[in-house]
């Protein structure tokens, strides 16, 4: 079987047609490499090139070798170069899973930058809730997720990137929208829009404590799961809403936001990955995120 060596000899003296200068090109001696050409000959038992004292010529047989070497070398000329680049996580493959939440401004960044800096790394997007990811993780069914501090299973670690502030969401009929804060005390009467404790636990609890800390529990009137179906449902009157600060950027009309008086802890955007199975495309992903989130809070950033 023929190795890379033998074939750029064929290569050499087929593109130069001339031992003396094939040998040169190659920097070898020209006795050694018209031996390892005739070898070459006699183990394929076919002539590459015709010989006489004045001329080289290829054969049939040496155009085609010829043609199947260049693309055989220039195969492992690129696969050289992808090895080295894939270990710099500049090819291969991603898989991320994300919060929907996540989609309304950080995400979009950080795919952005992500994309920018490593166009051929193929980034596959899964969207789930922070229970599918807890679920997914272990397994390895998606190497990374966008989502938020949970309980997870022994050996997924966690990097909080980002915090967001809550706010009050009310229509912009209601007495409320005319100023820019409320204490939460103020929502005592409000009907409100409540993420379900089934599909949004951190959300569920998050908002109830803090209005219990206000002195009242919340009366629901309506629940739904996303952000998006929240504001749009406090927008059509159905009541308000704490919702975090990147519900904001969805720019739904109908609706204002007030900043909460009380300040209420943040919620927060982790990154969740196996500790065990950490790769270079990883490893570049979390410190695009770490980037992307410094510059979302106005905060300079180190690399």
């Amino acid at each position: 079987m023929l190795d890379a060596r033998q074939l750029r000899y064929i290569q050499a003296v087929a593109e130069e047609l001339h031992f003396g200068r094939a040998a040169a090109r190659l920097r070898i001696a020209q006795p050694a490499l018209s031996r390892q050409i005739q070898q070459i000959e006699a183990d394929l038992g076919t002539m590459l090139f015709a010989r006489t004292q004045r001329r080289v010529e290829l054969t049939p047989a040496g155009e085609l070798m010829l043609d199947r070497a260049r693309s055989i070398l220039n195969e492992i000329e690129q696969a050289e170069i992808d090895a080295k680049r894939a270990g710099k996580g500049e090819l291969g493959r991603l898989s991320v899973g994300f919060i929907h939440s996540s989609s309304y401004g950080f995400l979009p960044r950080l795919l952005r930058r992500f994309h920018d800096r490593f166009p051929e790394v193929n980034l596959e997007l899964k969207e789930m809730g922070i229970a599918e990811q807890i679920n997914s993780l272990p397994l390895g069914a998606i190497d990374i997720g966008v989502t938020r501090p949970a309980k997870y299973a022994s050996g997924i670690e966690t990097l909080p990137v980002l915090e967001e502030d809550f706010l009050v969401a009310v229509p912009a009929f209601n007495p409320l929208a005319s100023v820019k804060s409320t204490s939460l005390a103020r929502l005592t009467n409000e009907s409100f829009v409540l993420f379900p404790r089934e599909t949004s636990p951190l959300f569920n609890t998050s908002i109830i404590t803090m209005c219990e800390n206000a002195g009242f529990s919340p009366i629901v009137s309506q629940k739904a799961t996303q952000v998006h179906t929240v504001v749009g449902l406090v927008s059509a009157g159905m009541g308000v809403a704490i919702v975090p600060s990147t519900a904001r950027n969805l720019q739904i009309s109908g609706v204002a936001f007030l900043k909460i008086e009380d300040e209420p802890p943040p919620v927060t955007i982790v990154l969740a990955w196996k500790a065990n199975r950490v790769t270079t495309h990883m490893k570049a992903f979390m410190s695009i995120a770490v980037s992307a989130a410094r510059e979302i809070q106005g905060l300079p950033n180190d690399n």
